[in-house]
């Protein structure tokens, strides 16, 4: 049986994907336990060992058993051993292996970079599905634009986020672990961290918390994502949305309803708010929108929501399971305004338009705001030809957009702008 350590350095030495591709497949069917059980906690997000910093090795100890490892490696990944005494336990494996079994395999686990041009999808698609590398996802949401018949029904109703993913693992004990949607390990949101961490004896087993982190600036919060020193995340606040058991999430799909898993947050969270400043809970509404009160209410949140700055509206279902995937279950909606403005010229279309409309040059006054845009999507082909072969010029047209954006000349525009109707038969007319 080839050496993990070996099969590295055979990986390492050809560029070529099939190469590496006939590599997997050959140590898989040979049946290399040991070398998917280090991709296995190379590759599986889920799996963090607490160590930030692994030196490499220069000259030969006299060598360590896989057993003395991982040994090690699970009172890491448990928390068991923290702070100087886990770095004391990762000396001592240094001290005492082989350069060639630290550097080219074990330091690689613990830092989880096995640097020899492999993935978790590499093994997944190449070895046999006992060695396959858990892949982590999260529930994502589908565009409600493209789903409206699921916009319908009772839903929940809450603001749309505009800040950074971040799936907390908190586990009984009090150790606390933040990923982000695709799963790199997030470590610069300590006084989040430390605050969940003192009310995890509260789970009688491992939970998942879903919500998103956001602070003052948006930009300023990108920068401190991954930043390595000189973090000032102190302001960061995580605003929880969804909580489910760490097996389930793992399973890939909760066994309790949104509502029911909705009512579990803020029954955790509720009495030990005033102890969280750095955490809070989404607010959210059950609206029935097959009636016109709902329409009506739904219609306001959105509303408030472009007043509040956010970046539009989630819709939920109340009876959908949490499922690791994009889903519908999960509908997000981009707040728009509707803006009567004139046509006061057209420009002819480029490419397959050509001969036919491009834009609708558009002028009016919305708010107190004069507004001048070119709006060019929305049409159909049909619309094109008869819009570019008749006297379009003064109609009054409804153009929906995302929102009123001023230009650096103090003029304004509209963003993401879609021709909606004329709201007329003749120049100048409304209806």
């Amino acid at each position: 049986m080839n050496k993990p350590w070996e099969v590295i350095a055979e990986l390492e030495s050809n560029n070529s994907r099939l190469f590496k591709e006939d590599v997997i497949a050959r140590e898989s069917l040979a049946g290399n336990t040991e070398l998917f059980r280090g991709f296995r906690a190379a590759y599986d997000a889920m799996v963090t060992f607490g160590v930030k910093k692994v030196e490499e090795k220069k000259g030969d100890g006299r060598g360590i058993t896989a057993e003395a490892f991982w040994k090690t490696a699970q009172e890491l990944a448990e928390r068991r051993i923290t702070g100087n005494a886990a770095l004391t336990a990762v000396n001592y494996l240094r001290m005492n292996a082989t350069e060639e079994q630290w550097n080219g395999w074990y330091r690689r686990i613990l830092i989880k970079d096995m640097r020899c041009g492999t993935s978790d999808s590499t093994i997944n698609k190449h070895a046999d599905p006992k060695y396959h590398v858990p892949v982590f996802e999260c529930q994502l949401a589908h565009d409600g634009a493209k789903h409206e018949s699921k916009v319908s029904g009772s839903k929940l109703i809450e603001v749309k986020l505009d800040g950074v993913r971040v799936i907390t693992v908190v586990y009984p004990s009090g150790q606390v672990d933040q990923y982000s949607r695709n799963g790199k390990e997030l470590v610069n949101f300590e006084n989040i961290k430390k605050q969940i961490a003192k009310h995890a004896v509260f789970f009688k087993e491992p939970m998942v918390l879903d919500g998103e982190v956001m602070s003052a600036s948006f930009q300023d919060l990108m920068r401190q994502v991954h930043r390595k020193s000189d973090v000032q995340a102190d302001d960061s606040v995580l605003n929880l949305f969804d909580i489910l058991p760490l097996g389930e999430f793992q399973a890939g799909e909760s066994t309790r309803v949104q509502h029911q898993r909705s009512s579990q947050l803020r029954a955790w969270y509720a009495p030990i708010a005033d102890h969280m400043p750095n955490v809070t809970v989404v607010g959210q509404e059950l609206v029935d929108l097959d009636t016109i009160q709902g329409q009506e209410r739904f219609k306001m949140i959105n509303t408030q929501a472009v007043a509040g700055g956010y970046e539009g509206i989630m819709i939920k279902d109340p009876d959908a399971v949490y499922e690791c995937k994009r889903t519908t279950a999960w509908l997000k909606q981009k707040p728009h305004i509707e803006v009567s403005l004139t046509v006061v010229n057209t420009e002819e279309g480029t490419g397959r338009n050509v001969g036919k409309l491009g834009a609708l040059v558009c002028e009016g006054v919305d708010d107190g705001k004069e507004i001048r845009v070119n709006v060019g999507s929305g049409f159909s082909d049909q619309q094109r030809e008869d819009f570019w072969n008749c006297r379009v010029d003064g109609q009054i047209v409804e153009v929906r957009a995302d929102a009123v954006t001023q230009n650096q000349d103090g003029t304004y525009s509209l963003r993401f702008p879609r021709f909606l109707r004329f709201r007329g038969f003749k120049p100048g007319e409304k209806m």
